[in-house]
C-alpha cells in the first residue's frame, strides 16, 4: 500500500470546500477537527483531503504553513486507518484550531484519534 499524498488526492475545488462547511458532518480531537462528506461523483482516489490553519489564532503565514505541512504529513502517514476498510468517496477537511504551535508527535497522536472516530462514525452506520 502507498504511503503518498499526491496531486490527485488533494482537495483543491472552492465549490467541495463550500459544500463541506455547508453540508459536512465533523468529528473532532481537539486540536483536529475533521469535516467530511460523501462525494456524489465517483473518480478516484477514494478521499479528497484539505488541510487549513486559521489566520485568526496564527497571525504570520510561516507558522501556518509549518502546521499545515505537520497536519499533511500526519494524514499522509495515517490515512490507511480510513482506506484499509472504507469503499465510499469522501472529501476531507483537516482544520487547526489550537492556539500554539504543536509538535509532530502530539498532532500524529491526534490525528490517528480523530480518523478512528471517522471510521467509528462511518462505519457504525
Amino acid at each position: 500500500m502507498s504511503v503518498t499524498f499526491g496531486k490527485k488526492e488533494k482537495l483543491k475545488s472552492k465549490k467541495e470546500i463550500t459544500l463541506l462547511f455547508s453540508e459536512g458532518k465533523s468529528v473532532s480531537a481537539y486540536p483536529i477537527r475533521l469535516i467530511y462528506s460523501k462525494k456524489s461523483q465517483k473518480d478516484l482516489p477514494l478521499i479528497k483531503a484539505g488541510v487549513s490553519v486559521g489566520k485568526r489564532n496564527f497571525k504570520r503565514a510561516v507558522d501556518r504553513n509549518h502546521i499545515k505541512r505537520l497536519l499533511r504529513e500526519s494524514y499522509r502517514k495515517n490515512k490507511y486507518l480510513v482506506t484499509e476498510k472504507n469503499t465510499d468517496y469522501f472529501s476531507f477537511l483537516l482544520l487547526y484550531t489550537g492556539k500554539e504551535i504543536p509538535d509532530y508527535a502530539f498532532l500524529e497522536s491526534k490525528m490517528k484519534k480523530v480518523l478512528l472516530k471517522f471510521v467509528e462514525q462511518e462505519m457504525s452506520h
